[in-house]
Parts: C-alpha cells; structure tokens; sequence
C-alpha cells in the first residue's frame, strides 16, 4: 500500500477538478488558501467586514460557521452584502450536529463542510458492541440523513467537504475502529460511498488531527485507500492540522503537518488555524503554499522496501553512544531511546558561550564539530558501504552543498544506513544561514526536520538555516516539542475562534498560559466549544472548554469533571483541579523571561 509514487521524489498527486464557485481545486489549479472568520454569524456587518479582509490578505475560500438554521439562514444576508461590495470569494458553510442547518446553508453558499462524527452520528463515549447487522442499519440511517443534502448540493452546483476530525469521530466508528487514522478515514469513505451511489463527486476530503502524526498518517492512509479504491477516486485533499494554538509553537505544528503532506505531494488546498485574529493565518499558509519542495536534482530512488512504516509512527532503532557534552568533563547518550538532541556548530556556540548558563531549556547539548559526526552522500553506495562495515556505531548526517532534497536525501540514508548508526538531521544542506524572513525558515526547517522525526528517522537534530544561535537553538526544542519527540515544557491544544466560541479564545488562552506554563510535561487542551473539545482533547492531561455562555467546563483527560464554572473562576479552578491530580508545582519566584 503506498500513497505516493515515490517518497525520494517530488510528485504532485493528481486530483480531479473540483470547483466551489468560481476557484478551482485540484487538478492544475495551484494549492488555494483558506481561513475562517471569528465573528458571529448572526453579526452580518462584522461577518462581511471580516470575509473582507480575509480576501483582501490573499484568502481565496472563506468559512463561516451555521450552528442553527437561524445562523445557516443568515448567510443569505452575509453573503449578499458581499456581492454588492464586489467581493466574490467563496463561501464555505461549516456544519456540525444539524442536518438542518445544512440544508438551508446550501442555499446560499458556495460549498458546504460536513464532520461525518456528528452530522448523523452520536458522541457520547458509549461502549458499544455492534454485529454487522447493526453496524449496516446505522449506515442506512446515515444514508437517509445525508442523501438529501447530496441531493441539494448535486441540484445546485455546491461543493462538499468531508471533514473528519480526529477529535469528533463517532461513538459506532469508535467502538469498530478506536481513536485510530484509521477510523477517521473509514468515517469519511462511509460518506464519500452515499455521495457516490448519488452520482455526485464535488467533494474533497480533510483528515484533521491536533497532533501532527495523527494527522500525517490518516492523510497518507487516506490517499493509499483512495487509490486502491480506483483511479476515479481521486478527490482534491483540504489539509490543516487543527487546534494548533498561538505563537512560534503554533506554526511549527502546522508545518509539520502540512508541510510534511505537501512535500510528498499531497494536498490542493489548506487552512492553518491559529488562536489568533484570523487574518494572521493566511501569510503562514501562503508561505506554506509557495515552497519548493523539489531539490536541484531529483534523488535517486532505494529499491528496498522502506525501513518504516509510513501509516504507524515507530521511531528507527539505532545503538545509543556517547558523545562529549559542551562542558567536556560530561558525555551525553544519542540513539536508542534516548531523547532526541539539539546540536550546534562550534561558530554558533562561541557567540553564546557567554550565556549558555541563562538560556534555560534551550541550551546546547553538544558541539558538531566535537562529536566525530560523519557526514556522507546517501546516493555514494562505496561510501556507504565503508561507514556500514564499521563495527561501532557513530553518528552519520548527510554532507552539506548537496543539490537534493532534504527529506529525500535523509530518507535515503536512513534506507542505506545500517541500523546501529544514529542519524543527526540537518534542516538544510545549505550551511551558513538561508537568507530571507524567519517565518520562511521556521516553516522549512519544521517541515523538514518535523517530518522526518514523525517518519521515526532522527536522533539529533541540528538547525543551520537560521543564523542567530539562540533563535536557532530555540526553533530547535519547539519542533521537537511539536513533532511530539520531546516535551520540555507545558503543552498546549487550543482551537481557533470562530461563531461557535462561547469565550475569547486569545484572552483566555493568554491567561491560562500565564498560570501555567512553568508545568513541564502538562498538555492542557483550551476548546472553545464542545464541537472537536472531548475528543480532541484525548492526549491531554486537562481541558478548558466553553459549555454555555460564561461557563465553562473542566476536564481530566476526555471526561468532564467539572461543569458550569463562570469563566472569571475558571483559571484558578483549572489550576485546583492540576493540584488535586498532583501535577501543580509552584513557579519559580523569580521565573525567567519566557523567549518570545
């Protein structure tokens, strides 16, 4: 089963065309950008005010969500003060729980988003065992929902995403499948088939996950079981990794997941949700949207068959050994199942050296040129075969001034290297800095090094791309935090705004930050609404969720503990309910200024 045509070269999966309005998806259409407004839907002045301005930053699909049939009717409102200000972007109805809601919505918009966990589907975290009897008469009842809006959609010319979340499948494909890629990919194809058996195909599919190996792997197990379906299976692919929170950290996350799929070829369109004013999404996505991924030269391919799996995160095995560390006097472990660390060159330490001790956890662990690293060309098999025949293990990277690919080149390597070398990745091959704006370099070095880590390949890592040491140090924790291969500190899950939001998202979030983001090792889950919140919410220690307006809801992984706390109490019931778990720790009394 395989979901690209080869994962040492670029290749653009090709999709159908799909068209909502008048922009085109797939195909030879470029990769469109989209982003949500925050606002509520009933405000139509500060709707169309903020669809503007979304268009005008480059945006070109706008979603508004329809939680009640009152807010899908309103979109006839929204979108009409649209049109006579000359603003054409289209409009994307985002729908969850109501039926209705759809089928009103599809009678102004330009294309309709559908989460197949809870348009016709319960979530109550029932247990639930289901004979295939049972299971065939839940899908008829699916059926009988979700035919007539197919049916709308068909009559109209209207556009469909099939949007599964990670965090919203349904209780039936819980119990059938678990919390697994494959399970949302199952809850979607169960849609795509009534959609199909109504000879309708103006629909893409989103597999969205806040964690970005989720995310990675029930896309590429998607794209495997559309191809195996058949060639005319080929639907256009919406990415975003959702609930990617605020900041630097936020960016890295969407990078990883995004950045990843883009660089084997995947993906038409995409949306990064950040818990900030939305505008701000769409420089990221546009960045995203415009790298390069091809290298110079296209790098040979491996006839063996790949040393991981790419549809289940294992991390390479590897014999651990011992480098010296900064001091020298200590040696630090690489390989194994030690963590995976953070190196810098020589040059890059004596511009720091003055400060190490005052850069917290963003330190240095030990110096390139200090560590006997063997850097080699993956596609030089003598070469390769000379650093395989050495009985003891070292610490092997690729050569730098290689005009390959980054992801290709290391995954190369880690198909020729024998299994007792450690492998340190570069975020470049291009030594001395990348020039240009440091998003640009964030968004390459996550997406190289992030999606290496989430193929399991990677002991160390080394970001070269960014010339000031301590922001390069920095970038370097954050992605390894976000890719999941080592927390060093708080974690946060926090959704984007948008109509559904009972609180302020941005201010909230800000607030809980401030009391707690001294709790290393916490993952704390802040959901504006209870539509993605318990499930999204499953790898997290404790969640923050809207339940009614000005009430919150408290939780303990994905069970609701707490209910109907007034938000101006809620910070500090959150750190209680932290301290009654044993996981509160009092900050330092003189804590650090946290790097920007």
């Amino acid at each position: 089963m395989s979901y690209c045509a080869s994962v040492f070269r670029h290749a653009r999966r090709r999709s159908r065309e799909v068209f909502v309005g008048g922009v085109g998806l797939g195909g030879d259409h470029p990769i469109r950008v989209q982003s949500m407004i925050t606002c509520d839907t009933m405000d139509t002045e500060a709707s169309v005010a903020q669809t503007r301005a979304l268009a005008d930053a480059g945006c070109e699909i706008v979603r508004i969500t329809a939680p009640t049939v009152k807010d899908a009717a309103n979109l006839e409102h929204i979108v009409a003060g649209l049109r006579a200000q000359g603003c054409g972007v289209p409009i994307v109805a985002d729908i969850h729980f109501k039926p209705e809601a759809a089928m009103e919505a599809v009678r102004w918009v330009e294309k309709v988003r559908i989460n197949p966990g809870n348009y016709a589907d319960s979530k109550k975290f029932k247990v639930v065992e289901y004979t295939d009897e049972q299971y065939e008469a839940e899908l008829r009842r699916i059926r009988e929902r979700f035919a007539p809006l197919v049916e709308a959609c068909k009559a109209r010319g209207v556009a469909m995403r099939i949007g599964t979340n990670h965090g919203s499948l349904s209780d039936r494909i819980m119990n059938r499948y678990g919390d697994t890629p494959l399970g949302m990919v199952e809850s979607a194809l169960e849609f795509a088939r009534i959609a199909r058996d109504l000879d309708y195909h103006q629909f893409v599919f989103s597999m969205k996950s806040s964690n970005p190996k989720v995310m990675i792997e029930a896309y590429r197990l998607l794209v495997a079981r559309l191809d195996g379906e058949g060639a005319d299976w080929n639907y256009p692919i919406h990415l975003g990794v959702t609930e990617a929170g605020d900041g630097e950290d936020a960016r890295i996350k969407s990078a990883i997941g995004i950045g990843s799929l883009l660089a084997d070829g995947i993906g038409d369109t995409i949306r990064v949700s950040l818990t900030e004013d939305s505008i701000h999404e769409i420089p990221v996505a546009r960045a995203l949207a415009q790298i390069r991924w091809s290298g110079v030269e296209e790098t040979p391919g491996f006839a063996g068959a790949l040393p991981w799996d790419p549809f289940t995160y294992q991390r390479r095995a590897t014999q651990p050994l011992v480098v010296k560390t900064i001091a020298k006097a200590d040696e630090v472990r690489v390989g194994g199942e030690e963590l995976v660390r953070v190196v810098v060159r020589r040059a890059s330490f004596e511009k720091i050296a003055h400060k190490v001790a005052q850069m917290g956890d963003y330190q240095p662990e030990f110096i390139f040129e200090d560590a006997g690293v063997v850097e080699v060309d993956p596609r030089d098999d003598a070469a390769m075969a000379a650093i395989n025949a050495r009985g003891e293990g070292c610490l092997v990277t690729v050569v730098g001034g290689l005009g390959i690919s980054v992801v290709a080149a290391f995954r190369l390597l880690a198909c020729k290297l024998a299994p007792h070398h450690p492998i340190l990745l570069k975020d470049t091959l291009q030594p001395g800095g990348c020039g240009g704006e440091f998003l640009d370099k964030l968004l390459v070095a996550s997406t190289h090094l992030g999606g290496l880590l989430c193929d399991g390949i990677g002991d160390a890592v080394l970001v070269q791309g960014e010339e000031a040491p301590g922001q390069a140090l920095r970038l370097s924790y954050n992605i390894l935090q976000a890719a999941g291969s080592r927390i060093f500190k708080t974690d946060y899950v926090a959704c984007p705004s948008c109509g559904r939001t009972l609180f302020n998202l941005q201010t909230t979030t800000a607030r809980i930050k401030e009391a707690t983001s001294h709790l290393k090792g916490v993952k704390i889950a802040i959901m504006g609404c209870i539509v993605n919140g318990p499930g999204e919410m499953a790898d997290a220690d404790f969640g923050y969720v809207g339940g009614a307006p000005g009430k919150v809801n408290l939780y303990v992984g994905k069970t609701a503990v707490k209910f109907n706390i007034p938000e101006a109490e809620a910070v500090e019931r959150l750190k209680d309910l932290i301290r009654e778990h044993g996981r509160w720790v009092e900050p330092p009394a003189e804590a650090a200024a946290v790097p920007a």
